[in-house]
């Protein structure tokens, strides 16, 4: 509403859903050429096959003459990766320990905060940013009445954070059904935009 207030000249079909699922767009813009804008670098918290899966479903969802602009994340220094998921201010810390906290708020954990601390790995075998809750020693809690012990050392797996070359990222696309068609980078080369048509069917290699 406040952009159609904005913009009072633009129509504006709003369409509520969950990227992760099928999305279907309004009738009234089924006639126009469709522009996929999926920003910032969500593509890399997910394990290949389920960014392949994603792209696979915007194709579907945009159609057969359409186009995707998607921001994706480089690869870097693996210092200043770690350094960046793993601030001074403590910002991603807090992010991250969060998933504990609420775990206990809403499903009646009894994980000790105070005995968890977070940890951020670059594992340069799958190019990404691992973050981890890493136990500082032995405890036992419970969820959701189920019984689970941490010893010293132990992590949980909170996220990933995958970042991409120039071909990492034209493979996954490509493998989502998606041509890159320009690529832009930032004048230091840490953050990418890809503009990628819509793959055509072919029988050929």
């Amino acid at each position: 509403e406040e952009r159609a207030r904005k913009f009072p000249g633009l129509p504006i079909h709003p369409v509520e859903g969950d990227f992760m699922k099928p999305v279907r767009l309004p009738d009234e813009v089924s006639h126009l050429p469709h522009l996929g804008f999926f920003p910032g670098s969500t593509i890399g918290n997910m394990v290949a096959r389920t960014a392949v899966d994603l792209l696979r479903s915007m194709r579907q969802t945009l159609g057969p003459d359409s186009q995707l602009l998607i921001g994706m994340d480089l690869i870097k220094d693996a210092a200043v990766l770690e350094a960046a998921y793993d601030d001074a201010e403590g910002v991603t810390a807090a992010f991250n320990l969060n998933l504990a906290r609420r775990i206990n708020r809403e499903l009646g954990g009894t994980i000790p905060l105070d005995k968890l601390r977070h940890v951020a790995r670059w594992n340069d075998t799958y190019a990404r940013i691992e973050m981890h809750l890493e136990a500082m020693e032995d405890f036992a809690f419970e969820v959701s009445g189920q019984r689970f012990t941490m010893a010293r050392g132990e992590t949980i797996h909170t996220e990933n954070s995958h970042k991409f070359d120039r071909r990492s990222q034209y493979t996954l696309l490509l493998a989502g059904g998606w041509t890159p068609a320009e690529r832009w980078v930032d004048s230091e080369e840490r953050f990418s935009l890809v503009l990628a048509d819509a793959t055509r069917p072919r029988n050929a290699p």
